[in-house]
């Protein structure tokens, strides 16, 4: 998504309008799963973590794809994702992935999170465009290298720390349900465009 800028953004949930499903994978059937709930948000809530994690995990295979993808090609950008390369999706997805990994780290000895506070208020202190810009030029500076063993690595622990995180704390917990969705499913929902239009250009 854009709003006020060649970034795409990471939205928060509650600004996603009317209409758009909020979390769980897009598949050919727009697959939605019975084990969760009308939610007090725009969106549907989870009931069990296993199933958050089945549909995380379904959801995030897709983007996978890019780890095939030659160096020349992840650097190369592409219009019909707002400009960016590969290597821009693949660092801006997993620095979002990063905040939900340090949130279920803080969630497995503690009720509550104060990243998840710190996060929200300076998204709503700074805006959403200044804060994914220094997310992209941070990984900017990165080498190549260590973007591929970053996206390789994070979304893999982030499941495994939730896994030990009580359910209590974020199946349950609606705010932090929320939270996690926004950084992992409801993310890569909005993201999925632009990983089409970076695959397609690849195949041109």
């Amino acid at each position: 998504m854009r709003k006020g800028s060649d970034f795409p953004r990471r939205a928060k949930s509650d600004e996603l309008g009317a209409g758009v499903r909020a979390t769980g994978p897009r598949t050919s059937t727009e697959r939605v799963s019975a084990r969760r709930l009308a939610g007090p948000y725009h969106g549907l809530m989870y009931l069990d973590a296993m199933s958050f994690l089945d549909d995380e995990r379904e959801a995030w295979r897709p983007f996978e794809a890019l780890l095939v993808l030659t160096d020349e090609q992840l650097e190369r950008p592409v219009d019909a994702a707002h400009g960016w390369s590969g290597r821009q999706l693949m660092g801006h997805l997993v620095a979002w992935q990063e905040v939900a990994l340090d949130v279920a780290r803080e969630l497995a000895v503690n009720e509550t999170s104060p990243i998840a506070a710190r996060i929200a208020a300076d998204w709503d202190s700074r805006g959403g465009d200044v804060v994914n810009a220094e997310i992209d030029a941070r990984w900017a500076n990165r080498p190549l290298a260590d973007v591929r063993d970053e996206f390789r690595r994070v979304a893999g622990e982030l499941r495994g720390f939730l896994t030990v995180v009580p359910e209590s704390r974020w199946i349950k917990n609606a705010a932090n349900q929320r939270t996690l969705a926004e950084e992992t499913l409801d993310h890569y929902d909005e993201h999925k465009a632009d990983l089409d239009a970076i695959l397609a250009a690849v195949r041109k």
